[in-house]
């Protein structure tokens, strides 16, 4: 049996967790590509593109609310998001009915940063779904319910590291 035909690229052999981390290794790596034109970090794009979908549904998040929503931490939110009213591409301003907490909205320059580094990641998303029918396809729509299903089952944080040590 050649060595290629139990290796990690094609799947042999490999755990779910392996085949997970690494395709999220590899987006993570093309959509920094992607958006590094336009100044942008993979997480930047992650948050805008995410403030951009929410305020297109009449929303103004706060901070706590999009890193909920993005699933990152809500202090790695707050830091990316005065970075990029630095950069002019978000507005940062306290919210009237909490007033620990800060409202986010784009800019006019961070829409239009924005809608360019999604329409990159779109022909990416493309890409990498071409191999199960592209986007409209019933296997990524499966395969989108199964990420789903994934993302929401919760995960215990105990580990046996964490037990006391006599």
């Amino acid at each position: 049996m050649s060595n290629t035909a139990t290796s990690p690229e094609n799947g042999e052999g490999a755990t779910p967790g392996f085949l997970v981390w690494r395709l999220s290794t590899k987006w993570r790596v093309a959509v920094d590509r992607a958006v590094a034109p336009l100044g942008l970090t993979h997480a930047q794009y992650a948050l805008l593109a995410s403030l951009y979908g929410m305020s297109r549904a009449g929303q103004r998040p706060s901070q706590r609310r999009l890193a909920d929503h993005t699933g990152l931490e809500p202090l790695y939110v707050s830091k990316l998001a005065r970075a990029l009213e630095t950069s002019g591409l978000v507005s940062r301003v306290r919210d009237p009915d909490d007033p620990r907490a800060m409202q986010l909205s784009l800019t006019q320059q961070g829409h239009d940063v924005t809608g360019r580094a999604i329409t990159s990641v779109q022909h990416l998303l493309d890409q990498l779904l071409r191999p199960l029918g592209g986007q409209d396809g019933p296997r990524a729509r499966q395969f989108a319910r199964d990420l789903t299903t994934l993302l929401n089952a919760p995960l215990d944080p105990y580990t046996e590291n964490e037990k006391e040590q006599p």
